[in-house]
Order: structure tokens, then sequence, then C-alpha cells
């Protein structure tokens, strides 16, 4: 009996992952927000009130969370409406005014539905030695030719000129590591924003620990590819995020604890 080969194995893992691996709860968006939130506090990217969230909801509209509320605190009621000017429309608080660089990111890529950003440890420490992201490891092949790197920092993005810059530095990618500053990712759903910037920072946290130890070396082009785009498979996303939020319910937040809360 002959061994099917790489191809054929492929194709039928491929044709498996087509349903979803674990349906997860049907969620709000505002839940879904915070629970983002919430995990991506539990990996270290909210040491400070920087960093934001938002959500395309269309008609010039977007979901954000609101300044002064740290991610491991956001509850589905603090997240805000804003137009593209960050005018409230819904909620109680303010849009930060740095999520005005957002604007043109979504100006320029329809196709991307969330934002996030934020100034995680280990990037904010590659972004301080102006390296880019070197793809030499599996988990990091999601970033293949697809995490940009701007070297130089335009200053705190709160006006127009930044928004400019750094629209321009992403292209078309799914990520960017912005020097002097944090990272960003923005993707056609909020489940994939969230899962790139997790693995954005533990490709960080591992480069700089190789680093460390010797010479980093890249993996071959092809086989990246082909990791890519398996590892960022629609069911493979939203099963790692709906782990995410077990995760997050996990740690001390019991479901009626504060995704049913109406934000008081």
């Amino acid at each position: 009996m002959n061994a099917p080969d790489r191809a054929q194995l492929r194709d039928t893992v491929n044709a498996t992952l087509g349903s979803p691996l674990r349906p997860a709860p049907e969620w709000t968006l505002a839940q879904k927000m915070a629970i983002a939130c919430r995990y991506l506090a539990q990996q270290e990217h909210c040491e400070t009130l920087a960093g934001q969230m938002t959500v395309r909801l269309g008609e010039g509209r977007f979901a954000t969370t609101p300044l002064g509320v740290s991610f491991d605190e956001m509850r589905p009621g603090d997240i805000l409406v804003v137009d593209d000017e960050l005018a409230l429309l819904e909620g109680r608080g303010m849009a930060n005014p740095a999520t005005r660089f957002h604007m043109w990111v979504y100006r320029a890529r329809p196709d991307v539905a969330c934002i996030i950003h934020t100034h995680p440890p280990a990037t904010s420490a590659l972004s301080m030695i102006e390296e880019p992201l070197v793809v030499a490891h599996m988990d990091q092949t999601p970033f293949f030719n697809d995490c940009a790197f701007l070297k130089e920092w335009p200053g705190l993005p709160i006006a127009d000129d930044e928004g400019v810059v750094i629209s321009a530095a992403l292209g078309g990618k799914r990520s960017i590591l912005l020097a002097h500053h944090g990272l960003l990712t923005a993707c056609a759903t909020l489940e994939e924003s969230t899962y790139m910037a997790v693995l954005l920072e533990q490709a960080a946290r591992r480069q700089l620990m190789a680093a460390a130890a010797g010479t980093v070396h890249p993996v071959a082009d092809a086989l990246a590819q082909e990791s890519h785009d398996f590892l960022l498979k629609p069911s493979i996303v939203n099963a790692t995020f709906a782990m995410y939020a077990r995760r997050v319910l996990r740690a001390g937040h019991p479901q009626d604890d504060f995704l049913a809360d109406p934000g008081g």
C-alpha cells in the first residue's frame, strides 16, 4: 500500500477544515470586542491606556474602545460608536484621539473591517532597535509577506500626517511593526485582527530570545507561504479566537460577570 503524498494529505486536511472546528457562542460585536480586549490584556498588550480597537460598521460608522478604559477592564457596555471624525454617535465617553489614524487605513483598504493597535513589550522592544520581524518559526509564518515595517516614527498619531504615513507603509498587508511605537493589525474580521495581534507579540518575543542566543535564520519562502495560507484559514482563526474567549472566561471573568454587563 502506497502512503499518500504531501499534496494528497494537504488536500484532505484542507477539505476537513472547511467546516468550523468547534462552534463558538453567538456573541454580539460588543461582547467580542470586550473578549478580545481582555485576552490582549492577558497577553500584556495594555500596560498603559495606549492602544485602540475599531470595527467598521458601515455607512461611516465605527465601533471603538473608549479613552480611559483599559483593555483589562473592558465591558460590552463600554464600546462606543463614532463617525469617521470620531464624533460620538452612541455610548458614553470619548474615542481615543489616536484612533484618527485608523480612519486613513479604512479609507485605503475597503477589505479591512477591524484594526487593533497596541504597544506590547516585545514588539515595542523590536521597534526600539528598528528591527523588522523575521519569519523564522512556523508560528511566525502568518506574517510571511504580510507584515510591513515602518522604520521612522512619524510622531504622536493624533493628526492626519501620521495616518497618511502609516496607511501607506501598511499597504495591502494585514499587519505592521511601527518603529519606536508598537503594532497594528488590519484584517477582514475582529477575530483575525485579534489573532494576528497576539501572534505578532509572540513572534517578537521569540525573535528577541533567539537573537540573544545566536543568529536568526528565516524559513524557506515556499514553506513559509504554505504555512501562512494554512494558519490564516478562517476555521483556524475562529477556533483560536474561541479558545482565547474560553481562557478569558476561566480567568475570573464568568460570562455573567462582564459579557452580560450593561456597562454600569
